[in-house]
């Protein structure tokens, strides 16, 4: 035989009730079943909170009590076809009802409410639903469990006498019928025969006390979700079914905030090595979770994540601990005199301080209790009063193959120091099952998708990004993604999530991801944007894993690097004023990157997509020096000077410019070698030199009159140096030279110019908007290290943000 519980949402609409008679009859053409089932969804709660109306005298009990009332017809008139049936059924349901409606009657009059009436006032819920089950599902028995599961009291509470339960069961069911139902949660005191109940959840303990009175062949929990998932769905979307668990993994997900089952639950079955099934009453037909004793090995080290929010931390202190036999004792024995539950304990070896964990409505209640506990050792200064930390959420890895495993902790901690997250307090027992560990609450999100995504749990990587700017490169940066999306997610396992997007005017966030094909249509009816805005919607996501993309050139979008570090989210950028600025704020940035564990990645600031920053970091890394750089870094420029010729003259090469998107958007970035200053500022500073753009020598070729003023002016002006360009050109032309604006850095000192290249020089034949850059270090001093290709241009500059994006994601 088996045992069959349905819990409320299995049992509170016409939809899974008419599901469960067709589970039910299915399993019974097989073996005789028990099945046990709660109250209707909601019930329980509506009963407790009439109760409380009637109490304190308030006449709205009476329209709670008629929609209770109103709620099980319309059930009964649904379901139970046969007009006899449910003529019976009516008269049995009503006379509980009337029955219900005398005590709340009561209670109104005298109010109060004691813990017998209300536990009488808790049993109709299940007494209801069972009765209404028996008549729906065809040939079933209803038996009342308060005549066999028995209970007595032990520390002002309800404690399940197990040996008489046992053999009370047994004689029950000697019997037994193809379908029997039982009422969950109720059960009766053996000495006074008052109502008692099993506790919140107690009709998973119901069934679990009948299957192991029996020595049934499973135990089945039909609840609303397939099974045990690695984590909480509603904080984890990737969340999938544990296939199977041990009792003791299990046990622990129970016991850290997993509602599948009541944790008692496992107990009598686990003794009697009886497997329990975790099953989806609206999907009957998928695998759920099975909980035995022996489970198949697992390649990955934990089973699930689990947590518990609203928690607390009290901390006993003192100096008088340190050695001292019992403290501990009088700890434990003070709160269970109280009915105060302990969830988790962290000691300092230096016996010093005990961190308790308890949950947050217990709080009040144990600081007072611990501290007229030991008001004497208090008062004489030997023990501090109790500490208190609230607003917390403590979270469980488990799974018994972490005993197997070395590193588990250090990758644990290591994973939540990288995303910003400290641990307040955590507690670890010799079995290795279970570690368990203290955030702030405001952290438990991130903490749980981090750590799921960390364990691989999580079937792929996700990296989220926050996009800031859609021009051209921006746009095709989101472009490049949504080609490459089912590419990664297949190849690499990585699902990238596009989970923010922000112009200079507006700003669109999606926690869940952002469609890509729709994003500009959402974006203009989206919220409005400032780089403050921006910041605090970012920070206050907490989303773990992201990387915040700039492809902007504004400096008040780089002023915001250095909070978004701090707060743990990775930039990559291809805006160079961040890393072109101030030296002391380049290396604060550097610093704070490498402190917090994330990354800040500009490779595009020099050269696009080509891989120049990226090279020099490498040779550095592994030992070697770079002495001199010599590179022509404007894509722009370099356009410009191959563009110039008898029939272009100089102003319509700059239009060109502009107009093929090489240029920055306001071209005299370009022409006043601004743009190729912070370049070479920037490549000074990653070989390892102090420099600032100031230091850098600046021959230029565009006198400084012409950057005065609007742009409209600089347009209408630079027609005016055509003459002079094209006599210069000319010269060059018979020398059979061409232009360059080169930049050069040799230990440590910068300048930049215009030069005439000949022939056999390496930059001649640099074509288009190309860049090259000639690397003279310890290792290649004879034959410099050369670079070469496109340096500007939307596409290859979003492959380089895009290949900066990747290595975040270590691929």
């Amino acid at each position: 035989m088996k045992v069959l519980k349905f819990g409320g949402t299995s049992v509170g609409s016409v939809k899974s009730m008419l599901l469960l008679q067709r589970i039910v009859e299915k399993e019974a053409k097989k073996q005789p079943v028990i099945v046990v089932v709660s109250a209707l969804g909601g019930i329980t709660d509506s009963l407790i909170a009439t109760s409380q109306l009637a109490k304190n005298g308030d006449e709205r009990w009476k329209e709670l009590f008629d929609e209770m009332v109103d709620r099980h017809h319309k059930m009964v008139d649904t379901i139970i076809t046969d007009p006899q049936s449910r003529e019976q059924l009516f008269t049995t349901i009503d006379a509980l009802f009337e029955q219900l409606r005398s005590i709340y009657f009561g209670v109104f009059l005298i109010r109060d409410l004691s813990e017998k009436t209300q536990n009488a006032i808790v049993s109709y819920g299940e007494r209801l639903s069972s009765n209404i089950v028996s008549v729906l599902v065809r040939g079933s028995k209803w038996f009342d469990s308060r005549q066999f599961i028995k209970t007595y009291r032990k520390n002002g509470k309800h404690t399940l006498n197990s040996e008489l339960t046992n053999q009370l069961v047994q004689q029950t069911f000697a019997t037994l019928p193809r379908i029997s139902l039982v009422p969950g949660f109720i059960s009766m005191d053996e000495h006074t025969d008052e109502i008692t109940n099993l506790g919140r959840g107690g009709s998973d303990y119901t069934a679990a006390i009948i299957a192991a009175a029996l020595d049934a062949e499973v135990l089945e929990i039909w609840t609303d979700v397939d099974g045990f998932m690695t984590a909480d769905p509603k904080m984890i979307k990737s969340a999938y079914t544990i296939a199977e668990l041990s009792y003791i993994e299990a046990m622990e997900l129970c016991n850290f905030g997993a509602k599948v089952i009541y944790p008692p639950t496992i107990y009598p079955v686990c003794v009697k090595n009886i497997p329990i099934k975790v099953k989806n009453t609206f999907n009957p037909d998928g695998q759920g979770t099975i909980i035995k004793q022996k489970v198949n090995a697992s390649p990955k080290p934990i089973r699930g994540i689990s947590s518990i929010n609203g928690t607390a931390l009290i901390t006993v202190a003192g100096l008088s601990m340190v050695g001292v036999i019992g403290v501990n004792r009088r700890i434990f024995t003070a709160l269970a005199n109280n009915g105060i539950s302990v969830f988790m304990v962290s000691q300092a070896s230096s016996e010093n301080s005990t961190s308790i964990g308890v949950i947050e409505k217990d709080v009040d209640e144990a600081v007072k209790v611990l501290n007229e506990e030991f008001a004497k050792e208090i008062e004489m200064g030997a023990m501090f009063p109790m500490q208190v930390l609230t607003g917390l959420s403590t979270i469980a890895i488990v799974g018994e193959n972490m005993k197997h495993i070395p590193c588990i902790a250090g990758k644990l901690f290591g994973t939540l120091g990288r995303s910003g997250i400290s641990v307040i307090a955590f507690a670890q027992g010799a079995s290795e099952t279970n570690i368990s560990f203290v955030v702030d609450a405001q952290y438990l999100r991130k903490s749980l998708n981090v750590i799921h995504d960390s364990f691989f749990l999580s079937e792929y990587q996700e990296l989220n990004l926050f996009i800031c700017g859609i021009g051209t490169v921006g746009s095709m940066l989101i472009e490049q993604i949504k080609q490459q999306y089912e590419h990664l997610k297949n190849s690499s396992r990585l699902k990238l999530k596009v989970i923010g997007i922000a112009n200079s005017r507006q700003m669109l966030f999606d926690r869940n991801g952002i469609d890509l094909s729709t994003y500009r249509e959402k974006l203009q009816q989206s919220s409005p944007c400032t780089p403050n805005m921006l910041q605090e919607e970012i920070v206050k996501m907490n989303i773990f894993n992201s990387v915040f993309v700039d492809c902007t050139a504004s400096k008040e979008i780089s002023d915001l690097y250095q909070s978004l570090l701090d707060h743990n989210i990775n930039i990559v950028t291809t805006n160079k004023i961040a890393a072109s600025s101030d030296y002391a704020d380049y290396a604060l940035l550097k610093e704070t990157a490498l402190t917090k564990g994330v990354k800040f990645k500009f490779e595009t600031n020099v050269g696009a997509g080509l891989p120049i920053i990226g090279t020099i970091n490498d040779l550095i890394h592994s030992g070697d020096t770079i002495l001199k750089i010599e590179a022509v870094l404007s894509g722009t420029l370099n356009f410009i000077f191959n563009e110039i010729s008898q029939d272009v003259p100089f102003s319509q090469t700059v239009v060109r410019a502009k107009e093929c998107g090489y240029s920055e958007p306001d071209p005299r970035i370009d022409l006043s070698g601004t743009d190729v200053i912070r370049k070479l500022v920037i490549l000074t500073r990653e070989a390892g030199y102090k420099i600032e753009q100031k230091d850098v020598e600046k021959n230029l070729f565009v006198p400084d009159s012409y950057f005065q003023g609007t742009v409209e002016e600089f347009w209408k002006n630079l027609p005016t140096l055509d003459p002079e360009f094209e006599e210069k050109r000319q010269v060059l032309e018979k020398e059979d030279k061409k232009w360059r604006f080169v930049a050069c850095m040799e230990k440590g000192k910068a300048k930049v110019s215009l030069q005439a290249v000949a022939k056999n020089h390496p930059f001649y034949n640099l074509e288009g908007s190309n860049n090259i850059v000639l690397l003279t270090t310890e290792r290649y001093k004879e034959y410099p290290m050369l670079i070469q290709g496109y340096g500007a241009g939307a596409s290859v500059t979003a492959a380089g943000v895009f290949a900066n994006i990747m290595s975040i994601a270590n691929i």
